[in-house]
C-alpha cells in the first residue's frame, strides 16, 4: 500500500517511520528529550559524539516532521528549548521497547557484562537541568 506524506511516496508505513526517526541520532534525541525540555547545549552534553552541525540538522528535521517542538524565548542572549510534541511522545514506548530489546540482546550475546537499565538513560537527562 503506497503512502504519500509531504509529497513523498513510501512503499509502506515502516518506510515512512524509518524516514522520520531512522538514522544514528534521531532516536537518541527523541529518547533523551522524553518528558524533558532541554536546551541545545544540554542535548549536546547528553550526546557528546554528535557534532553541533549534525545536532542542529537532526533537530530541524524532527521539528519539521512535527515530532519536536522548538520554543524561542525573546531575550538577550537568545534562549531556545526543545521538547517533544504529542506525536513525539507517542514514540517513547516504542523507543523504550527498542532499548529493552538492545539490553536483552547484549546480555544474551555477552552475559558476563552487566547492563544498565534503559530507564536510567532517561533519568540522566532529567538530572542535567
Amino acid at each position: 500500500m503506497m503512502i504519500t506524506y509531504k509529497n513523498i511516496q513510501y512503499q509502506c508505513s515502516m518506510e515512512l517511520t524509518l524516514d522520520l526517526i531512522g538514522g544514528k541520532w534521531k532516536s537518541l534525541i527523541l529518547w533523551y528529550l522524553g518528558d524533558n525540555t532541554l536546551r541545545f547545549s544540554e542535548l549536546k552534553r547528553i550526546i557528546p559524539q554528535i557534532t553541533p552541525k549534525m545536532l542542529t540538522q537532526q533537530l530541524r528535521e524532527l521539528e519539521e516532521s512535527g515530532l519536536v517542538s522548538r520554543f524561542i524565548y525573546t531575550q538577550i542572549p537568545p534562549k531556545v528549548e526543545y521538547s517533544l510534541t504529542p506525536a513525539g511522545k507517542s514514540l517513547i514506548p516504542i523507543l523504550a521497547t527498542m532499548c529493552q530489546w538492545g539490553l536483552s540482546y547484549a546480555n544474551a550475546s555477552s552475559p558476563d557484562k552487566a547492563a544498565i537499565e534503559c530507564a536510567s538513560s532517561v533519568a540522566k537527562s532529567a538530572d542535567i537541568k
